[in-house]
């Protein structure tokens, strides 16, 4: 509940002042309010250092903020602790109402692989750590960065530059087209 009244604070508190600076000046026919959705996008591009565009699912990212530092737990799939592949599952299923695999490796098996620089919001991320098959998973959020369930830090987001990732990094993925529809 913390993360969610900050949030509707600070967004009521963006709308009354940009309202009170547009009362404060003549007003022109042409000037409009900023749109609370542009005001949400701006704050989540600086709390979480990804640069959303006019076209990126704030659904997205309200349930991603609203799940960081939630604590990591093998098999978990709720806030008392989720894994990655739990997480993906949860972010899928509320934020696009679709159903995915329950596991990295089946959920892999559901995308179309696809090369790091084609990635979009919303993809798969894919990684092989300390094994041939893939063991960790997040999902792609823009300019390099992905959420995912850390089995260290919970749920989070990560840069795929940083080395750690880069050295474990398989494949990004994009749900087959009859998935999604």
């Amino acid at each position: 509940m913390g993360k969610k009244f900050v949030l509707l604070l600070l967004l009521i508190v963006s709308i009354v002042s940009v309202q009170a600076q547009t009362n404060t000046k003549e007003q022109k026919p042409d000037t409009q309010v900023e749109d609370p959705d542009n005001l949400a996008k701006e704050y989540f591009s600086q709390i979480m250092g990804v640069a959303l565009s006019a076209t990126s699912n704030l659904k997205l990212y309200e349930f991603v903020y609203d799940w960081i530092g939630t604590p990591y737990r093998l098999g978990g799939g709720t806030k008392k602790g989720i894994d990655c592949s739990g997480f993906a599952f949860e972010l899928y299923n509320k934020v696009f109402s679709t159903l995915i695999g329950s596991n990295s490796r089946n959920i892999f098996s559901m995308v179309n692989p696809i090369n790091k620089e084609e990635l979009k919001e919303g993809d798969l991320v894919f990684f092989k750590i300390g094994s041939r098959s893939i063991t960790h998973m997040g999902v792609y959020m823009g300019n390099n960065k992905f959420a995912h369930a850390s089995s260290s830090k919970g749920v989070m987001i990560s840069d795929l530059d940083e080395a750690y990732w880069k050295r474990y990094y398989y494949k990004g993925g994009r749900l087959l087209a009859k998935l999604r529809e």
